[in-house]
């Protein structure tokens, strides 16, 4: 949600910024602004919708500098407009803040500062914290030398960041301090780039990757004082603190199109290489393998769990809902799937037995990060499964599985949810190999056919072509259907999540056998129904659900093996994958729906990596 970028250096920093938030966008975002300091004086630029609108601005009337900050903002205080655009100032307009997250008791910070003489010119409760920095630089000038500006600035942040209550990632400019940005994070991603006599500061990695690849994320109650040469590190209470360096190993044509139309439909064909690298040698060896060696999780912490936990959002949910399956079948632990968001908020029997298992593309995820804190609040130990190195579930977590995806800009997760399941399946494996219930003549069973996976994803991806055909024969749609069940239940969601993502098409995925109980009242002659039919020891009882709907007049997209006999309607719709064993089928049966998904999201016109109201890393409550 939202997107931070900063530069201090050298050379003029609006054409970078531009391009850092260009990077950005996928993040989501309904307005955008810049603000330079030139002079000793701050001049901004701020405008509603696109970049475009911004760059247009930016043409009319240009920004000089060498140092500058940029955002793009999501709305949650205040509609998107000019007005509550970033950066915001002080009275003075000397002092300018960019801030992603929400000030929880910006309503009292500023009912105070408005009774001191402060006026407001927005509706965001981003403006509260920098006429409250105002404020304290007030105070403390009354005491500081006339060179002492920019450690003024650093302890008016300071002070000011001990006051607020929510979430934040923010940088700070002051006219008076011309060669310091002043940057701080709680509970929202914020991260430094370090280049050769320049620093850079962003939410995400991709805004400064062509610059450097050298990056430091902070952790919560963190500052950064970013200039020229180097930046230096603090907590909130002043305490310098030292920081590691992070090479990032992916380049910045990871992070675009390729030739390709969306970001989206590029990562749906980067699958196959998403789930080989996820998986490369970590099959082997299977005993003390993968969770010791890589994340540092001992086998005896495995052999003594009483219980494991899958904590997540969204899509990623959906993967821990699969996840639950493997692990209760391949290691013999009860496993419970929990909404993050639920999970936070609940009072759990939990202790030093129990593995939380949390799972983000992001590792930002502010729901999940939550559940981590609390899990390891009462005792648990924390097993992370994500995409970005150094994020803030990663450093919270005792032990990690990096995904290896790459950057994943399309706001719909693809490729990170094949990371994820393919990284699930790999713990499911190793866990029951450490914990004796997973001989290892069937575990090896289970390794081959995962070899097998990036083949039949290719071999799904060839179905596009057909795919297209029934997305222009069904786009015009108001609802559907997505049944399963079993293991391919929870992709029976994540097709129907992808549907309302990115084509705003009311969609629902049900549990097949739940049809007589309440969904099958929807179905007619109007609703398509997308049946996931692929080999399963419950593909009876499914033939039967597909019957049901028939009957009912319903049309049903059917997914099935090649070489299934399949008792298609006149009016179906047949796609065919590879035979394959049940086990894995969910991470190769999604890839069609994701397809059918952005096919017909395409035809209606919708913006595919910028669905509206959706953010990428979904970063405050």
């Amino acid at each position: 949600m939202c997107g931070i970028v900063g530069y201090i250096g050298s050379r003029p920093a609006v054409p970078i910024l531009m391009e850092g938030l260009r990077r950005l966008e996928y993040r989501g975002y309904d307005s955008a602004g810049i603000a330079a300091l030139a002079g000793g004086v701050i001049d901004r630029r701020r405008a509603s919708g696109k970049l475009g609108n911004l760059d247009a601005l930016l043409r009319d009337a240009p920004l000089k500098g060498t140092l500058a900050i940029g955002h793009t903002r999501w709305a949650t205080h205040g509609k998107p407009s000019e007005e509550n655009a970033h950066p915001h100032m002080d009275c003075t307009k000397s002092l300018v803040v960019i801030h992603n997250g929400i000030i929880e008791n910006y309503l009292e910070i500023k009912d105070a500062l408005t009774a001191s003489g402060h006026k407001f010119e927005s509706e965001t409760d981003t403006e509260a914290v920098v006429h409250l920095i105002e404020e304290k630089i007030k105070a403390l000038s009354k005491r500081a030398r006339a060179d002492f500006n920019d450690p003024l600035l650093f302890e008016a942040v300071r002070q000011a960041l001990n006051e607020v209550r929510g979430a934040y990632a923010l940088a700070v400019l002051w006219s008076k301090a011309p060669g310091t940005i002043i940057a701080a994070k709680t509970a929202s991603p914020l991260v430094i780039g370090l280049g050769t006599g320049e620093s850079f500061l962003a939410s995400d990695v991709p805004a400064f990757l062509e610059h450097t690849r050298n990056a430091v994320f902070l952790d919560d109650g963190e500052m950064a004082v970013l200039k020229s040469a180097g930046c230096s590190y603090f907590t909130l209470a002043g305490k310098k603190v030292r920081k590691q360096v992070h090479p990032i190993a992916w380049d910045r044509t990871m992070a675009e199109k390729a030739g390709h139309k969306h970001f989206m439909i590029k990562e749906i064909h980067e699958q196959p290489e998403a789930c080989e690298d996820s998986m490369r040698g970590r099959l082997y060896p299977l005993r003390d393998g993968v969770l010791q060696r890589e994340a540092g999780l001992d086998p005896a912490v495995l052999r003594g769990l009483r219980q494991i936990y899958l904590v997540a959002c969204g899509t990623a949910h959906h993967a821990c809902m699969i996840g639950r399956y493997w692990i209760e079948d391949l290691a013999d632990v009860p496993a419970q799937v929990e909404i993050a968001s639920e999970f936070r908020y609940r009072e759990h029997v939990l202790g030093p037995k129990d593995l939380v298992v949390a799972v983000s593309q992001s590792g930002e995820t502010a729901d999940t990060l939550a559940a981590v804190r609390s899990a390891k609040d009462k005792g648990s130990k924390v097993f992370a499964v994500c995409n970005c190195v150094g994020s803030a579930i990663t450093r919270a977590a005792d032990f990690v599985l990096y995904t290896r995806c790459g950057p994943e800009c399309g706001v719909a997760s693809t490729k990170a949810f094949i990371g994820q399941l393919t990284g699930l399946a790999l713990f499911a494996v190793h866990a029951g190999i450490a914990r004796g219930s997973l001989k290892e003549a069937r575990a090896r069973e289970i390794v081959e056919d995962l070899v097998r996976i990036p083949g039949r994803i290719r071999a799904a991806l060839k179905l596009e072509p057909r795919i297209i055909e029934i997305a222009e024969a069904l786009h015009k749609k108001s609802n559907f259907l997505y049944i399963a069940r079993h293991l391919n239940f929870p992709i029976a969601m994540e097709g129907a999540l992808k549907l309302k993502e990115i084509s705003y098409i009311h969609a629902e995925g049900y549990a097949a056998g739940e049809l007589k109980h309440g969904p099958i009242a929807l179905v007619d002659g109007d609703i398509p129904v997308m049946v996931i039919a692929t080999r399963s020891k419950v593909q009876d009882k499914l033939a039967s659900n597909v019957m049901e709907v028939r009957a009912r007049g319903g049309r049903c997209i059917i997914l099935c093996a090649e070489g299934d006999k399949v008792d298609a309607g006149k009016d179906d719709y047949v796609l065919r994958l590879p035979p394959m064993d049940e086990l894995l089928s969910p991470i190769v049966n999604v890839v069609p729906l994701q397809l059918l998904a952005y096919h017909i999201a395409v035809l209606r016109g919708c913006d595919v990596d910028q669905p509206r109201n959706l953010a990428k890393s979904v970063t405050v409550e």
